[in-house]
């Protein structure tokens, strides 16, 4: 009874077999770099894993990195590749994710593609992490329902922490150019040379590329939008939650950074490593976490070649990528990273003395901003200011004054799992409504409920970061007119609803952009998160900063 059928069995086995051959070559892509295979997912092809530079290992750690060549034979791209070398996630945070495997081989790519694309725009994603940590392939950045608004998504990995952002001077004496650090960044720069090269095989536009990133991602745009080695290579930036802090120096101690090499030096003593040979033998998950264990903190470096200026500088001189750029930031940005706080004061009179000690002649300025009858909630606001506030509107005043429209959002969204555990709106809590993964946050990422309310939000966000990346403008269809920065300073805010208004925060700019202006002007003070109670005391008004 059974021998009659072994031939319908094989029959059935062939013709599923031919069925799923016949599917393959529509996600098959013959591309300059190679021939990938990737997945049809519906009506998006997805590509995973894909090099786009030599792995950098061995002689090459700590060496700009270097383009693949053709390979030869067809490559499976439908499995994400490892991320980059970084510290094991702490397990109570709400942004530790399940990690892929780690290596220093970790130079790739995603791309997630309409079928029918042709000549589309293109998205690529930076991930944040301080620098130190993320992956491009973490499922809050699947690119499928901004691909689904017509665009090519690409998110990348690069190198991070000591393996991507160490200066030293052994490293500067082999480089033609006597230079060193930056290596994370140089990978990002050789991300975009790929996607120039290989992304319209894939049915984008090379011409028509945005680069866009939050966090450590958004302090990455600002870095290539001041980095003459990428421009050209992106037509309009995203930056959110960036943050315009001061840099270190390749080999001058300036604004109260250690010299990059000078860091470098006294790390590799930390580590035991005598000579540079140590240094690229250590192992190199051991390196990274004995580097940031010693208190080492990723940056990139002012070395005169791919970053020639701090980045205040270079945006007052005018000489960034003059390109449309969309920035913003989140109204609780601190409520998931106290770290950054300084203790609270004991009440609001202790409080208020400490800030007219810190603030001189500017601190009545700073006290109604900033208020001693809600002290914790001032310290939260003052932090977030800062950091992110005043480079949002910063660098969209900059790009509009250089003839560049760009967009500035605040995103003001709570509901009840965040705002339970006082998180409203916090750090990184716009990445889901962007990319349209409420489904796919961290572990102990606070679950937003699935309702009309945040499926509407989502869509008008995947829209407006869409339609911006295809032409300059940001649109929703029936959602408000968002109107460039300009004269009036608008912007969108993002609360049940995107809701147009003018002049965001009222003095929040002005009395930030004095306190950098001076200690500038000092050139002893660095600008970041020692603000409020952690601020040096002010220096004197100086005739630029007034």
């Amino acid at each position: 009874m059974i021998a009659p059928r072994l031939p319908i069995l094989a029959l059935v086995v062939a013709l599923c077999v031919s069925l799923r051959l016949a599917a393959a070559p529509s996600a098959v892509v013959d591309a300059p770099a190679g021939i990938v295979r990737g997945e049809a997912v519906g009506a998006i092809h997805v590509f995973k894993g894909i090099p786009f530079a030599l792995p950098p290992t061995g002689a090459l750690r700590w060496k700009p990195p270097l383009p693949v060549q053709r390979w030869k034979d067809p490559r499976d791209a439908t499995t994400v590749g490892p991320a980059c070398v970084q510290p094991r996630p702490r397990a109570e945070s709400i942004y530790t994710w399940n990690l892929p495997a780690v290596s220093e081989d970790c130079l790739s790519l995603n791309i997630w593609t309409p079928a029918s694309a042709r000549h589309a725009p293109v998205f690529v994603w930076i991930h944040g992490g301080a620098l130190s940590s993320g992956v491009g392939s973490e499922a809050m950045y699947n690119g499928t329902r901004l691909a689904e608004h017509g665009i090519v998504v690409v998110t990348i990995n690069y190198r991070l922490g000591v393996l991507g952002y160490l200066a030293h001077p052994a490293l500067s004496a082999e480089s033609p150019l006597n230079i060193s650090g930056n290596y994370g960044l140089l990978d990002q720069i050789e991300a975009l040379r790929w996607v120039k090269r290989n992304i319209a095989a894939f049915g984008g536009d090379a011409a028509n590329v945005t680069i866009a990133g939050e966090s450590a991602g958004g302090l990455s745009v600002l870095y290539l939008m001041a980095a003459t080695g990428a421009h050209g290579l992106f037509a309009k930036a995203i930056a959110q939650s960036a943050y315009m802090i001061s840099t270190p120096e390749l080999r001058s101690s300036s604004f109260g950074d250690t010299a990059s090499e000078a860091a470098g030096v006294s790390l590799a003593g930390k580590l035991g490593a005598g000579d540079l040979a140590s240094l690229r033998s250590m192992d190199a998950v051991a390196i990274t976490s004995a580097a940031a264990s010693s208190g080492w903190l990723p940056a990139g470096t002012i070395d005169g070649h791919t970053l020639s200026r701090q980045l205040v500088e270079v945006f007052d001189r005018g000489e960034q990528a003059k390109v449309p750029t969309l920035a913003g930031f989140n109204a609780g940005e601190i409520r998931s990273l106290r770290a950054l706080l300084p203790p609270v004061p004991a009440d609001g009179l202790t409080y208020e003395k400490q800030i007219r000690e810190r603030y001189g002649e500017l601190a009545d300025a700073f006290l109604e901003r900033y208020p001693s009858s809600h002290v914790e909630e001032s310290m939260l606001a003052t932090t977030r200011d800062a950091m992110y506030g005043w480079t949002a509107e910063r660098l969209v005043s900059r790009q509009t004054a250089a003839g560049a429209p760009s967009f500035l959002y605040y995103f003001d969204h709570g509901y009840a799992a965040a705002d339970a555990i006082n998180l409203h709106a916090f750090h990184a809590s716009e990445l889901p409504y962007v990319f349209g993964t409420a489904d796919n946050t961290p572990l102990r990422w606070p679950k937003a409920p699935k309702t009309t309310l945040e499926t509407r939000l989502s869509e008008a966000m995947l829209s407006y970061w869409a339609t911006f990346a295809r032409d300059g403008v940001p649109s929703a269809p029936g959602q408000p007119s968002w109107k460039p920065y300009g004269s009036e300073r608008a912007y969108m805010s993002f609360e049940d609803a995107p809701r147009p208004a003018i002049h965001l925060l009222p003095g929040m700019y002005e009395l930030t952009e004095k306190i950098v202006c001076r200690r500038r002007a000092s050139g002893h003070i660095p600008w970041n998160w020692n603000v409020g109670l952690a601020s040096p005391p002010m220096p004197p008004e100086s005739s630029q900063c007034r």
